[in-house]
Formats: C-alpha cells, structure tokens, sequence
C-alpha cells in the first residue's frame, strides 16, 4: 500500500465516507446504527462537526478516501467542553495496516492543539478487539465496560470505554 496522506474532509469526499460507514452499519458493530444513513446525513453530521470546529479527517491513499475519523462533543452540557468523543472508520479491506493508528494520532494531536484535555472512546462491542488495541496503543485507557447496552444482530453487544488526558493533564 502506498503511504497514506492525511487531510480535512471537504464535501467531495462525503460519498465515500458514506459507503465506508455503511458498510459498518450493515456488516459490523463497531457503530449501532442498524440503517446506513445516506450521504446527505454524512455530509449534515461532517457539516455540524466542521462548523463547530471538529476536526474531521479523511485518509487518502492514490486519491481513494480510505477511512475517516473525527471528533466530537462528549456530551453536550458545558460542563463537558473540554472533554471529546472520537470516531474513526476505515475500509474494511484497509485495516490492520497502521492507518487507524495514524488517524487517532493525528485526531489526538488535532483535539490536543484544540485545547481540550480528555478524550474518550465508546467503543461499540468488546469483541472489537482491533479497535480497543489501537486506542491502547495511542495511550488510552480502558476505565469501564457498559454491559449489553445495544441489540444488533442478534446478540446483546457491550460499549468499552476508553480514555486518554491530553496536554498537560
């Protein structure tokens, strides 16, 4: 594989953040969502999430959008402004190549500079062993498991929750 470049999303890229994210909707539970949202909902969350001033990133190998990853508020009282939730999403057939790792870095150091000083992951089913290994990795730490709180598939699936301090915490 070529070496991956990363960038901000603009609108082009949308399509194929849908169909990434899609196909997690349909074949995985890294995401709860049971129904693919359509591109107009992808390019209305990356819209919100830009605005706002979220970092939100596309990786791109020979001009193909190969994952994407972003952040977001944690929750949305004040209280929790310097706290952010990322999301990251890769093409199937491009994961376990360090393009996760090189996207969470990139998202850590962007939330970083942001001025926030938590992180945390909600990661959707705690056999997503893949997921759980490359926040360990960027020095997250796993502070809880939230017990068969979605239902897709079939099966009762767990949240991992991991979280790293950022800057000087």
């Amino acid at each position: 594989m070529m070496t991956p470049t990363l960038r901000s999303a603009t609108a082009e890229d949308i399509s194929a953040v849908q169909a990434i994210y899609a196909h997690h909707v349909l074949h995985g539970t890294g995401t709860f969502e049971i129904d693919p949202p359509s591109v107009e909902s992808m390019r209305s969350r990356w819209l919100t999430l830009s605005s706002q001033g979220y970092p939100y990133l596309v990786v791109e190998v020979e001009g193909e959008v190969i994952g994407f990853g972003y952040l977001g508020p944690f929750r949305e009282r004040p209280a929790y402004r310097h706290t952010v939730e990322d999301s990251i999403y890769l093409h199937p057939d491009k994961r376990g190549k360090g393009v996760g790792n090189k996207l969470l870095t990139a998202l850590i150091e962007a939330a970083t500079k942001l001025g926030f000083t938590q992180m945390i992951a909600l990661i959707g089913d705690s056999d997503n062993r893949a997921s759980v290994a490359v926040h360990a990795r960027c020095g997250f730490e796993t502070t809880g498991t939230m017990r068969q709180v979605g239902q897709k598939f079939d099966r009762w699936l767990d949240v991992v929750i991991m979280q790293r301090a950022l800057g000087n915490n």
